[in-house]
């Protein structure tokens, strides 16, 4: 049996949406759910540069959509979504379960560090608050100590940011003898990156601010997807119907979403990429996201994801930001990490700081990844996800 909400969804779309109408070829009832073909990016991808510039998996006519979002484009062309009011009215009603669930009322400032541009970022998160009754103030266009004199001015309660530019922040507010930590801001609510879920840069972000990290996760081509749970992430189950169809050994898989309410642009059986371990019983992502199908690599025959990486350097205090360069040798992958220093480190500890590193990473990958100091401010920073993996020459 199909259950009921995804039935609800295929009756909407199939006949009224060219993508889905087609890909189906006009079902719209199956017997079991596997006989639903999954929605693979590739897909809808391929069908926007055939049809441009919007692609064809729209169920309404083109006047009925009143958002218009692109993606960051950091892996290829930058790809388009629309919304309807609806839609977007239903991508706000789950921010809202997501600010419920990190301590967010009506009455408090909410601030929203990014840029504002055409990526969907937290444009959802700003007008739910706004919807909500909170006052919400925007941070686009300004540096990130004008960021902080806004947040410490204006007596912001709850900010929300990606991890990476979490932890920069509390890095410029010490640089600058900012008190983040006497201030009024109580949740932290980050999105865009594993970081949140991982403990060392959850604990890292929680001391810098003196506030509760909140960690939450969706896309631009899926909306908001999870909120904060105490065993990781939790999915807004009204919303989207999950599943993880294939896991290995240790319950690890990808993870599968329908958009129940978002019809005038639906994604059916999407395959996100993400790595999780679902409770089917409850939508609990066990340690939230995992990593990515994508981002894994295979260097002399251990699977190494960057958040795994990002735990063991996160746990180290004195890094400021490090980057992982990516070599091919001949027919092996090899790893070598840049790291940062704060600038407060004196050159002793900057040493200590790399021969920490380098034995932490030999216990947790058992091999010697090589490490090495690079002056502070040599890396970037990162305003939206961070581009920390490079492929070196």
């Amino acid at each position: 049996m199909i259950p009921a909400p995804l039935q609800n969804l295929l009756d909407q779309v199939v006949g009224n949406n060219a993508f889905y109408t087609a890909k189906f070829a006009g079902r719209s009832t199956f017997e079991t759910l596997s006989d639903i073909p999954f929605t693979t990016k590739a897909e809808w991808v391929e069908d926007q540069l055939n049809n441009p510039p919007y692609g064809t998996n729209l169920t309404y006519p083109i006047e009925r959509y009143t958002r218009f979002c692109q993606t960051s484009g950091t892996t290829g062309k930058p790809m388009r979504w629309l919304d309807t009011n609806e839609s977007w009215a239903w991508m706000l009603d789950n921010w809202e379960q997501v600010y419920r669930a990190s301590g967010v009322v009506p009455g408090d400032k909410v601030f929203c560090a990014f840029s504002f541009g055409p990526f969907l970022g937290f444009w959802t998160a700003y007008d739910c608050a706004s919807r909500m009754g909170c006052m919400a103030i925007p941070g686009g266009g300004l540096s990130s100590v004008a960021r902080l004199k806004v947040m410490l001015d204006n007596g912001v309660n709850a900010l929300c940011c990606t991890p990476t530019y979490a932890l920069h922040l509390a890095q410029v507010a010490a640089a600058e003898g900012l008190d983040l930590v006497g201030s009024t801001v109580r949740a932290v609510i980050v999105a865009g990156e594993p970081g949140g879920s991982i403990p060392a840069t959850r604990a890292a972000i929680e001391q810098g601010f003196g506030a509760t990290l909140y960690d939450h996760h969706g896309m631009t081509e899926v909306g908001p997807v999870t909120i904060p749970h105490a065993e990781g992430l939790q999915i807004i189950t009204e919303s989207y119907f999950a599943e993880v169809p294939e896991t290995d050994e240790s319950g690890l898989g990808e993870l599968v979403l329908t958009t129940l309410g978002r019809v005038g642009s639906p994604l059916i059986r999407y395959r996100t990429g993400d790595l999780v371990r679902l409770r089917a019983d409850d939508g609990v992502l066990l340690g939230g996201i995992l990593g990515r199908a994508d981002d894994m690599r295979i260097v002399r025959g251990v699977n190494i994801y960057p958040a795994a990486v990002e735990a063991v350097l996160r746990r180290l205090p004195g890094i400021a930001e490090y980057r992982v360069r990516v070599k091919e040798v001949g027919a092996l992958t090899e790893l070598e990490i840049d790291i940062e220093p704060l600038e407060s480190q004196s050159a002793a500890e900057r040493q200590q700081l790399v021969a920490g590193a380098t034995k932490q990473l030999r216990e947790a990958f058992s091999m010697r990844i090589p490490v090495a100091l690079v002056e502070s401010g040599a890396l970037p920073r990162f305003e939206l996800k961070a581009n920390r993996w490079v492929d070196a020459p």
